[in-house]
């Protein structure tokens, strides 16, 4: 193995071996539950303030969140590549544009027909 690879190795030996410390001391020094005492509700997850007691207030999530979330991932990705290719730009020459202009277009093409389908239209 390259030596220029070594800290990368140990730090990741560092913080594997870090964790695993963590999760021992937690198991071994954190409160222990009893079992008999306990109700069943509170070994259920808590999430988000609601009580788990009343399981009839879960609302169905709408697909428009989703398509939103996919949307905004698309374009993130977009912005991604941007900077790294303006950094480069000059040392890529045309290949490196010629690639930029077919994704962009490719985005566009994207964003048009998600448009016409009224994926940006929230009712």
């Amino acid at each position: 193995m390259s030596a220029q690879y070594l800290p990368v190795l140990f730090a990741f030996m560092g913080a594997i071996g870090f964790m695993a410390v963590m999760l021992g001391l937690n198991h071994l020094l954190g409160p222990k539950p009893k079992a008999a005492l306990t109700p069943a509700v509170k070994f259920e997850p808590f999430e988000c303030g609601v009580p788990a007691l009343q399981r009839d207030n879960r609302r169905r999530i709408s697909v428009k969140y989703y398509l939103v979330a996919i949307l905004f991932v698309m374009f993130d990705l977009e912005a991604v590549l941007l900077y790294p290719w303006a950094v480069l730009y000059r040392e890529l020459g045309l290949f490196g544009l010629v690639e930029l202009v077919v994704f962009l277009i490719s985005l566009v093409v994207g964003l048009i027909y998600a448009w016409r389908k009224g994926a940006l239209e929230w009712q």
